[in-house]
């Protein structure tokens, strides 16, 4: 036996990733404990590894690593890459699974790991990630026979950008301008890498890029383009430069977001159903998986194309094993997650402007003309986060004064209520220690507002 490394309290294990503050929740002991814990847990003999922007990633990557070849390993490193690359790679190439180092849209001073097992598969949160954890935290890991060996992987990228580049017919483009902001997250080699192979393929586009070059220091913030403050400078820079459409990445790029001509912002449940509603036109009755936070512009898009709605729970892990089981072509959540099966079931920040690109060129219209209509005829609020002093107690009052009226209720995440004609979500982040809600309903954006307003002032009483 190999000496017992001594218990630790580890606080930056979640739901089903890692994600902790640097130096009190997240270090290279704790990183190096992973990667060991991961190796035996797994049995595993390939891991693919890769790591985003963040000053701290490096050293971070370097732990891990250690801790995998010394777990019996070999590892595969993609270097500075997106998630969805690590997805990728780990199931195209047969690894035993793969871990992304990265905290993707959250603080400076935070970082973590999202871990997959054969074939990009998501831990189950309950059992393999849990006993991942648990094996971390105690440390005393068994000897190996060998130590495992480290591969720089730069060729996965080229494998990679080929296959995105094949969701799309490239002969049904139109020369359109797209404004791409990276937000000097990881997003731009990657971005070069897809736009010279589509280029190679004759693809007529034009690529305008803003904040393109990665830098640790994220001197235009952190890439979130969630957050209504980080979305004017991607609106004016479509405006400015005439483009068709702006996409926007987060910091692993794992999440797309799209501005339309006028500069916009198109709220993610939106783009879940124009995606769903492309995949139906192709293949029709498909299954269409989403999440329960915002359902009705998506359930009625996809009722209208002739698909089947699929609701689980949200987060990538839930998602992911609901499309595996139901095999959904397609998968999405308002966050801005979009899931493909044809990617190994996993998500993906970079197919989905490939789609809406193509979806544009075939449909001649632009992308607000596409999706103006569906945001009119069910409006909503976005989500509203609460960070509450006793969260039991301000749901409580919620749901005493809403559920008796409730036409129906759904607990698969958070708390759901529907009535006539609007309805509601409220659930407690995966990742973060607050309450989210969102509203939503059928052509009353006056009444979204109102309850959101009237939920919000529950919530947050005395």
């Amino acid at each position: 036996m190999l000496p017992a490394t001594p218990p630790r309290q580890i606080d930056c294990f979640k739901a089903y990733d890692v994600r902790g503050r640097l130096g009190i929740e997240l270090d290279v002991d704790v990183a190096w404990r992973i990667g060991h814990a991961f190796a035996q847990t797994r049995a595993a003999r390939m891991v693919v590894v890769g790591r985003d922007s963040r000053e701290s990633s490096p050293a971070l990557a370097a732990a891990l690593i250690r801790g995998l070849t010394e777990g019996g390993a070999d590892v595969r490193d993609l270097g500075l890459a997106g998630t969805e690359e690590m997805y990728f790679a780990t199931a195209h190439f047969g690894a035993d699974g793969g871990i992304e180092v990265t905290a993707s849209h959250n603080p400076i001073d935070y970082n973590g790991m999202k871990l997959v097992g054969a074939g990009a598969a998501p831990l189950d949160p309950d059992t393999e990630f849990a006993e991942l954890a648990a094996l971390a935290r105690v440390g005393g890991f068994q000897p190996v026979e060998r130590i495992g060996g480290v591969t720089p992987f730069p060729e996965a990228r080229g494998v990679y950008a080929s296959a995105l580049a094949d969701f799309v017919d490239v002969g049904a483009l139109k020369p359109l301008t797209v404004l791409v902001n990276a937000g000097n997250g990881t997003a731009g080699p990657t971005f070069d890498a897809i736009a010279a192979e589509l280029e190679r393929r004759g693809a007529p586009l034009r690529f305008i890029r803003i904040n393109h070059d990665p830098d640790a220091s994220f001197p235009n913030g952190i890439p979130n383009p969630l957050l209504p403050e980080n979305q004017p400078m991607t609106s004016e820079a479509v405006r400015q430069h005439g483009a068709d459409l702006g996409v926007a990445w987060d910091g692993d790029f794992d999440r797309c977001f799209f501005f339309d001509e006028t500069g916009r912002f198109i709220p993610g449940e939106y783009i879940v159903g124009l995606l769903a509603t492309a995949f139906l036109e192709k293949s029709p009755g498909e299954k269409i998986v989403h999440d329960p936070r915002v359902v009705m512009n998506t359930r009625a898009m996809i009722a209208e194309a002739g698909g089947q709605a699929v609701q689980a729970r949200t987060g990538h892990a839930f998602l992911k094993r609901a499309m595996r089981e139901t095999g959904a072509i397609y998968g999405g959540e308002m966050s801005a997650h979009h899931y493909f099966r044809d990617f190994h079931y996993a998500d993906s920040g970079m197919i989905p402007w490939l789609l809406v690109v193509e979806l544009i060129s075939r449909s001649g219209q632009t992308l607000g003309q596409l999706l103006s209509e569906r945001i009119a005829a069910y409006p909503s609020s976005g989500e509203i986060n609460f960070r509450l002093e006793d969260p039991d107690a301000s749901i409580a009052r919620v749901l005493n004064l809403f559920g008796p009226q409730a036409v129906s209720r759904d607990d698969t995440d958070g708390i759901s209520l529907e009535f006539d004609n609007w309805r509601f979500n409220l659930r407690r982040s995966n990742t973060e220690p607050v309450v989210r809600l969102n509203v939503e309903s059928v052509g009353n954006a006056a009444m979204v507002q109102a309850r959101a307003e009237q939920i919000g002032n529950l919530l947050t009483a005395p």
